[in-house]
């Protein structure tokens, strides 16, 4: 149960490593288990063992009690996840101050705003069953919702809205309960709804709600018949195989919480009480583990479906695609994740903080890898560790992997398809061979000022047929004599140059 509040003197580093046999995300029956396939041909211990992934994870980890240490952060939990296996873990510092117990991979933490993943991840599956569409209104499936609508000829709030927090809803309930911690029940929210206003149009800004959260997890109890917290514990939790994560958590869970500290005053922490989010639970209430959120982690790096148990990949796919843009271009919003761009990588992301609790979950798809940081701290930032962490072992990470490039050899029946075609407005297009590879080299007007930019790669597809890169073919049409006469692409017409008989 909470603790009692306590001034304590930060004590010196402990951390503990902790060596990851875990079972398999991939059955509903999770006694069944079996180990996790790596989407890699490596094994995660046999990536781990690799020279620079070796290294890198040496120096993050002398880095990462460095930096512990140095800012006086009592405890920090860590996981890194490649494809289907959690590759490294470790904890550093202390869970509790005053007993010394170390903070490690399965410590449980309260992660805060990562709840709204689960929340979100709780709409899809619905959606997936067919029980509820994304751009339903809200009030469909909750005819209570009811908030003062100031905008004139709106659309109505939709499920979608919420997902990608563009509903233009206040951020809160008509409630200080970030101050007082006293939050409402799910009556006192619903009856003081009305008498809020909406701050912006629906689908017109971004604006971060906990409200419009709070309200998801009242449709997925309507849709489902159940609560929200047995939703994500039956239909997330138990499939994925996340023991020790709680929506609901129990006396039992909450005395194995790594106890929560307010920020650093004079050398000196106090602890910060648990307080239960009622009303506001599918926004900010979950407990979990890096070790358990590992398991999520490998969830949305699956790329088939035996590896995927509560979400097909194209519904993770469509999560982590952004649904809202933000007017530069530099990110926007998936279906419950943030989406970012830096240095031309794409970042999946979101944060959590609660009472003395802070998450970072960071996922980047395209390289199968994910980062998950949790601390003890109001003053730590599992951001700033997370970032660090991928900085460091990603380009090891992609250098261990890398499959030994192998010179590509032209088919000699290309040869037949070599040469200049036109169409009747006298626009052209060259079949050559680059570096083994078929391509259509087409002239433009003026010409592209990048070299790349007029090539098209052709990829086989069947006889004298290849695809593009936007899917559609390019068919070379022979005679008799197997000379081209026609090139065909999508539905236009090119026919060779040649030179004038002799």
């Amino acid at each position: 149960m909470p603790r009692n509040l306590r001034t304590s003197i930060l004590p010196l580093a402990l951390s503990v490593a902790c060596a990851l046999p875990w079972t398999s995300v991939t059955r509903a029956d999770v006694s069944q288990a079996a180990p996790i396939q790596n989407a890699h041909t490596q094994s995660g211990a046999a990536l781990a063992e690799h020279p620079k992934v070796a290294a890198a994870l040496t120096l993050l980890d002398l880095w990462i009690e460095e930096q512990r240490a140095h800012r006086g952060i009592p405890g920090l939990s860590i996981g890194i996840v490649q494809g289907q296996e959690l590759l490294w873990a470790k904890g550093y510092g202390v869970a509790d101050l005053d007993t010394g117990a170390p903070a490690a991979p399965d410590t449980l933490y309260r992660i805060g705003s990562v709840t709204k993943l689960f929340t979100s991840t709780a709409i899809l599956q619905l959606r997936d069953r067919g029980l509820l569409r994304l751009d339903d209104p809200v009030a469909r499936h909750l005819p209570w919702f009811a908030i003062q609508n100031p905008f004139e000829d709106v659309p109505e709030i939709t499920i979608r809205h919420l997902l990608t927090h563009t509903s233009g809803l206040p951020r809160e309930g008509a409630f200080p309960y970030w101050t007082t911690h006293d939050f409402p029940t799910r009556e006192e929210l619903i009856a003081a709804l009305p008498g809020q206003t909406a701050i912006f149009a629906p689908g017109e800004r971004y604006k971060y709600s906990n409200l419009g959260m709070t309200l998801l997890g009242e449709v997925v109890a309507a849709v489902s018949g159940t609560t929200w917290a047995e939703f994500v514990e039956s239909q997330i939790f138990a499939p994925l195989g996340m023991d020790h994560s709680r929506a609901a958590p129990d006396a039992a869970t909450l005395e194995r919480l790594a106890t929560a500290y307010l920020r650093q005053r004079g050398g000196q922490r106090e602890e910060s009480l648990y307080y239960e989010t009622r009303a506001v639970a599918p926004a900010a209430q979950i407990v979990s583990s890096v070790v358990d959120l590992a398991r999520f982690a490998a969830l949305q790096l699956a790329e088939a479906p035996a590896d995927a148990p509560v979400l097909r990949p194209a519904t993770v796919r469509e999560m982590h695609r952004p649904h809202w843009v933000r007017d530069d271009w530099s990110g926007g919003r998936g279906l419950g994740f943030a989406v970012s761009r830096r240095g031309g990588t794409t970042y999946v992301a979101h944060g959590g903080w609660v009472g003395g609790h802070r998450t970072h979950f960071l996922l980047v798809p395209d390289e199968d890898l994910a980062v998950i940081v949790i601390t003890n701290a109001d003053d730590a930032s599992p951001t700033f560790f997370g970032r660090r962490a991928y900085d460091a072992v990603a380009p090891a990470l992609a250098a261990a992997t890398a499959v030994p490039a192998q010179p590509k050899v032209a088919d000699p029946s290309w040869d037949r398809y070599l040469g200049t075609y036109t169409d009747p407005w006298g626009w052209e297009a060259r079949a050559m061979v680059l570096d083994g590879q078929l391509v259509l080299y087409e002239h433009s007007y003026p010409p592209d000022d990048d070299p790349d930019g007029s090539v098209t790669p052709l990829e086989p597809a069947g006889e004298h047929t290849f695809r593009m890169g936007d899917g559609e073919t390019v068919v070379f049409e022979l005679d008799d004599d197997g000379r081209v006469q026609r090139l065909r692409k999508r539905y236009e017409y090119l026919t060779p140059v040649r030179d004038p008989e002799p």
